[in-house]
């Protein structure tokens, strides 16, 4: 009985060790090699050390801009060396931006056995063995679900289905927005122990440890040793795609018979970072007691280390700034030069004022004063005075003309009786009346002179009008047909090239 109860113990003691292995955290150690982070990023040489970047990749002092805000651009950076542990911890801050509503095409979280190259898959190639965690930016099957954050495994002979998103394939996933957000966003991916494990931080806060659960799978077997890498695409839409940091770790399990001297539990991470909390908290402490003792010898400025740079915030006021300075400059150039037109058309229309105010006063004869021009807007002759004035003149024109036509036939009839042969009759008459004969003469005479001047005094002085503008030929049945069929054939191009922009719109791959 004593033995069974000392067995029953040992079993007891085994199991809670057991438990208490299980609930202890992994160890962590930074793995350098496998890691990159500004500031001071790129070496002079314009490389990244321990890494390797190509496409439309650019590396600069703080982040690597993996594809820029240009059309379909792709871009990668891949790790140099080969993983030498099982089990690791990533951590990738990065900021994906653009101008439009919609973005395209995403990036890309690789771990993989053997190292990508340029391809359609964000960038990357196609049909890789390992894990990929995708930023799908573009929604290729209209299902409004993105931005869509989704992880895909792959053996190395399966094709990635890019007109349903991956949807099909994913391991797990979650609908989030990391475009344009005001902090950079993160995203941590744990594999640990067959699990692997997806935290996303979506950037609306400076808090570093505000973050989420996005997937967890289980019984996920990924290659044993890999290499790590982002890449990034853009299609008919671009994005700015920036990697600011990415950070690995490797994990250790507690039982693990490995050197430990490298690794620390999350226990000693806190304890650290407690103390060195308490080493600024005293070190700020003694500043402000030597400001207290010793005030001629120190500058204001002089610990505001944050005053010598210029923060992203300021740099886009300033350019938003000078944007607005150079917008207000075109415009006052442009009032500027509306005024000179304006001034331009008001002395045009003066001097036509003024030739049509000569005309008007030749037709009158010369009796008629001109027009005298005080000044101001009242000097300006309007349009509707003008055709006043050239309306009267043309039924002045007309009555003189009916006039010398009653006057013709007057003088006509006039004529033939002078010229009539006399009769017996008529005789008699004309010698029983000779005075009347003469003095209708005399009138006659008298009108037809007076109507000879006033028919040829406006036809000597009638203005000089410009001449007319050449009025266009009737359209023939010929040219209608010819202008139809161009109009016909632009619409056609139109609809072409619409259909070309549309199908741009869409992934480029």
């Amino acid at each position: 009985m004593a033995g069974f109860n000392t067995l029953s113990v040992t079993v007891f003691l085994l199991f809670l060790a057991v438990l208490y292995c299980s609930a202890q955290p992994p160890f962590k150690k930074f793995e350098y090699k496998y890691s990159f982070k500004g500031p001071h990023l790129i070496q002079k040489d314009e490389t990244v050390p321990f890494w390797q970047y190509g496409g439309s990749a650019l590396a600069s002092e703080d982040k690597v801009r993996v594809t820029p805000s240009l059309r379909s651009r792709r871009g990668y950076i891949w790790s140099k060396m080969e993983t030498s542990f099982d089990w690791w911890e990533i951590e990738v801050i990065f900021k994906v931006t653009g101008r439009g509503r919609v973005g395209a095409d995403g990036l890309g979280i690789w771990f993989t056995q053997t190292r990508g190259e340029e391809g359609g898959v964000y960038g990357s190639s196609d049909k890789w063995n390992g894990m990929g965690l995708f930023f799908d930016s573009f929604d290729n099957d209209n299902q409004r679900n993105n931005p869509y954050i989704l992880v895909v495994t792959n053996d190395g002979t399966k094709q990635y289905d890019h007109h349903n998103d991956g949807l099909m394939q994913q391991l797990g996933g979650c609908m989030r927005d990391f475009r344009n957000k005001p902090f950079p966003v993160r995203a941590k991916v744990e594999y640990y122990k067959n699990v692997l494990t997806v935290y996303f931080h979506q950037g609306l806060s400076a808090n570093d440890h505000d973050y989420e659960l996005c997937m967890r799978a289980e019984n996920v077997y990924l290659p044993q040793k890999g290499y790590f890498g982002v890449s990034a695409a853009t299609g008919g839409l671009a994005d700015d795609h920036d990697v600011m940091k990415f950070l690995t770790h490797s994990l250790a399990t507690p039982e693990s018979k490995i050197d430990k001297d490298g690794f620390i539990t999350d226990e000693e991470a806190k304890k650290f970072k407690d103390e060195f909390d308490d080493f600024q908290g005293k070190l700020q402490q003694q500043k402000e007691d030597f400001r207290q003792q010793h005030p001629d010898k120190i500058r204001d400025d002089y610990d505001d280390t944050d005053s010598f740079f210029e923060d992203d915030f300021t740099r886009e006021l300033k350019l938003i700034l000078t944007t607005q300075n150079g917008v207000m400059q075109q415009i006052k150039m442009l009032g500027s030069k509306l005024d000179e037109i304006v001034g331009r058309q008001e002395r045009t229309l003066s001097l036509m004022s003024s030739v049509q105010a000569a005309s008007a006063a030749s037709i009158g004869g010369g009796g008629a004063p001109p027009v005298q021009h005080t000044g101001g807007a009242g000097s300006v002759m309007q349009r509707h005075e003008v055709d006043s004035l050239l309306n009267t003149q043309r039924e002045l024109q007309q009555s003189v003309r009916d006039i010398r036509n009653v006057v013709g036939d007057v003088q006509n009839k006039a004529g033939l009786i002078y010229n009539r042969q006399p009769t017996n009759q008529g005789a008699q008459m004309n010698q029983g009346n000779p005075l009347a004969d003469h003095e209708m003469l005399d009138k006659i005479n008298s009108i037809q002179d007076s109507v000879l001047k006033l028919t040829h005094r406006p036809e000597t002085q009638q203005a000089i009008c410009p001449p007319a503008p050449e009025m266009p030929s009737c359209l023939t049945p010929t040219l209608f047909f010819v202008f139809a069929f161009i109009q016909i054939f632009v619409i056609f191009l139109y609809t072409v090239y619409r259909s070309k922009q549309e199908a741009a719109a869409k992934k480029f791959y």
